[in-house]
């Protein structure tokens, strides 16, 4: 697609990195905005994202290389070339949460309360940073025989995985922001977001061709997917018991 936007002299625009840093921009944005309207500290909910943000990345960047570690073992210096994608939301989920959890928990804040908060906000900056994938080429599909969009740098016609992922992370988006309208046990809209994201992702792998299937037919994301959803469940659970 156009993994290049422009290049000005030696400084060379990315569009994988520019939806990055605007999926960043708008999603912190948008959830300070939300923390000031529920007496939050927005500067708070704001680190918070930022911490994550930059954790979560490099989170998803050491996962990506350990499942592809012979790629990266035979081209190392490709571990540190971000613009030319290759990121593990899982990765990003441990590494992210581990650091926003120590910097709220510094500042004394309710755990559960700031993820309910943030988590419609993280399937929306996920939303935008796949319109990333696909003008970069990577994240994508199986060759598409007949349907699909062109990808100069596959130089096939593959189906667009990027854009139907980041079209279903709108709907999840759509989904918690209504959900966190309405009254709700503190908790629930960080599982429900947790079990929508596994079940996009474990479905949307079937279409895509970069990862490689290794038990069952499935790939190490559909394994991690299934045991997210198993968390997602239990967590579901507890809160509806908890409220009964």
């Amino acid at each position: 697609m156009f993994p290049e936007i422009c290049t000005i002299g030696p400084f060379t625009l990315y569009s994988f990195g520019l939806m990055l840093v605007l999926a960043f921009l708008v999603s912190a944005s948008l959830a300070s905005i939300e923390a000031k309207r529920e007496k939050i500290d927005p500067d708070v909910i704001f680190n918070v994202c930022f911490v994550g943000f930059i954790f979560g990345v490099l989170g998803s960047r050491i996962f990506y290389v350990i499942a592809n570690f012979k790629f990266y073992l035979n081209n190392p210096l490709e571990i540190f070339m971000l613009n030319h994608g290759g990121m593990a939301w899982f990765g990003g989920l441990i590494l992210g949460s581990f650091a926003s959890v120590i910097y709220i928990k510094k500042k004394k804040l309710s755990l559960l309360k700031i993820l309910d908060l943030i988590a419609p906000f993280i399937a929306l900056a996920q939303a935008i940073g796949r319109i990333g994938c696909l003008l970069n080429g990577c994240c994508y599909g199986k060759v598409g025989f007949g349907f699909g969009i062109y990808f100069k740098v596959h130089d096939a016609v593959l189906i667009p995985t990027q854009l139907y992922s980041s079209l279903a992370l709108l709907l999840i988006y759509f989904i918690l922001r209504f959900l966190q309208n309405k009254p709700h046990k503190t908790g629930l809209i960080f599982f429900v977001y947790l079990l929508l994201y596994s079940v996009k992702r474990f479905s949307i792998e079937f279409l895509r061709d970069d990862n490689a299937r290794i038990i069952s037919g499935l790939t190490l994301f559909q394994l991690l997917s299934i045991a997210v959803f198993c968390i997602a469940i239990a967590g579901i659970i507890i809160k509806w018991k908890n409220t009964r």
